[in-house]
């Protein structure tokens, strides 16, 4: 009865907004409905194979969890996006940081003269989302992972944040520049969501596999390259590793953030098509910046390690006294 109400009362706001929907974008989110609700319970439960490396439904809790914060992210880049290309880059490196990445830097070649700092900030901002979205993976799959990188994920953040502030201080646009238009892929797609899922599954294989044989150098060799295809799966298959127990939570932490660091290089590639001397200067330099705050973060998390291992050892013991 309540719900009933509300949506009595939003109707107006309600009806706006499924106006602005298009064919495709419905589609979409009934698509992403339909997989969350009738394919989900169909998988089989636990691992499927003699090694215990492919869990079905594992890997499709994390092809959903990502499309839907794409999803949302998509919804609130159609409402506020046009509001300002900082804005518009943030909200659309929570989608899908690369392609904002690209649509940025081909407004660079259209407008030099006005759109630079803009694109500047709005594609650190787009690399500012990729870190947030991928801590936010951690926090929901293995907190304690999250825990361990935490220092480094806050200092990337502090100072790609403090980069955007201090180039608008310094105010070198010559006049206001129009907020960007991106293009930006539906917000779910099934083949998008196939990618997701073959990306996470072979990521998590590999990464079990080589961390038995090779130790924790061969799973981060695989967090690297499973950052240049999807950073958000590699920090998904690090996350879920170290909740079955097969890798430790410092070990998931490190290869986390190095998939993000990858993808954080990554994007600069796509820059370096705009041939702007100065803006691949400049980001060059901001992401040198953001990436050293990462190491002293990966420091502060391996001095304080042990004091979190004990701290974790602390919550996973039952309390004396307890009843069964």
């Amino acid at each position: 009865m309540v719900i009933a109400t509300a949506l009595l009362a939003w109707k107006e706001r309600l009806a706006g907004f499924s106006m602005g929907l298009t064919e495709s974008e419905l589609r979409s989110a009934l698509l992403l409905a339909i997989l969350a609700i009738v394919i989900y319970p169909a998988l089989p439960r636990g691992a499927v194979d003699p090694w215990h490396l492919v869990e079905p439904r594992a890997a499709w809790v994390t092809v959903i969890l990502i499309a839907a914060i794409g999803f949302v992210n998509y919804v609130l880049w159609k409402l506020y996006g046009d509001r300002g290309t900082e804005l518009s880059g943030f909200l659309g490196g929570l989608v899908n940081s690369n392609f904002t990445v690209i649509e940025l830097s081909s407004r660079v070649q259209q407008a030099p003269q006005t759109f630079v700092q803009p694109a500047y900030r709005g594609i650190l901002l787009a690399t500012s989302a990729m870190l947030l979205r991928n801590a936010s993976l951690l926090l929901i799959f293995a907190p304690l992972v999250l825990l361990s990188s935490l220092p480094t994920f806050v200092l990337m953040l502090f100072m790609s944040t403090a980069l955007v502030l201090w180039s608008y201080r310094r105010g070198q646009a010559l006049r206001p520049a129009s907020p960007a238009t991106l293009k930006l892929e539906l917000p779910f797609s099934l083949p998008q969501a196939l990618k997701y899922g073959v990306v996470f599954l072979v990521l998590h294989v590999l990464g079990g596999l080589t961390q038995r044989q090779f130790g924790n150098m061969g799973f981060y060799t695989v967090s690297v390259l499973g950052g240049l295809m999807s950073s958000a799966s590699a920090v998904a298959a690090a996350a879920t590793l170290a909740s079955q127990g097969s890798l430790s939570p410092s070990v998931a932490a490190t290869g986390a953030v190095l998939a993000s660091f990858t993808s954080l290089v990554f994007s600069l590639t796509f820059v370096l098509r705009t041939r702007h001397a100065p803006l691949i200067r400049g980001l060059a330099t901001a992401m040198l910046c953001v990436a050293l705050a990462g190491v002293m973060g990966l420091l502060v998390a391996g001095a304080a390690q042990p004091w979190l291992t004990q701290w974790a050892a602390q919550l996973a013991r039952p309390a004396a006294g307890s009843h069964p």
